[in-house]
């Protein structure tokens, strides 16, 4: 069984920043790709940004230049570096890990003055 734990959501104001983790465990031989999504309501969830095992990265149009995603491979443990953020960014952040496609249970983000 694997076991996605995530932290670091929070309510910030426009143009604040923010820090996501999310640290696996359980039967994990080794985790290729993670990732972060997200869900606003009313939308369907969709990719935040990924990262391979080997550190390549991709993005969301809408997280380009302002959010940065990371891992520790010895920790399991992927981050979520958003900064600038905007009331646009508002959701529940999942984190994902492949093989297995496994999901934690999510974080809320709320961007707010």
């Amino acid at each position: 069984q694997v076991r996605l734990v995530e932290s670091g959501g929070g309510l910030v104001q426009p143009g604040g920043s923010l820090t996501l983790s999310c640290a696996a465990s359980g039967s994990i031989f080794s985790i290729r790709t993670m990732g972060w999504y997200r869900q606003a309501p009313g939308k369907e969830r969709e990719l935040v940004a990924g990262i391979s095992r080997g550190g390549i990265t991709n993005y969301a149009d809408s997280a380009k230049g302002r959010f940065a995603i990371s891992r520790d491979n010895t920790k399991n443990t992927v981050y979520l570096q958003m900064n600038s953020l905007k009331p646009e960014d508002t959701a529940v952040y999942y984190c994902n890990i492949s093989p297995g496609n496994f999901w934690g249970q999510g974080t809320q983000v709320t961007v707010s003055s």
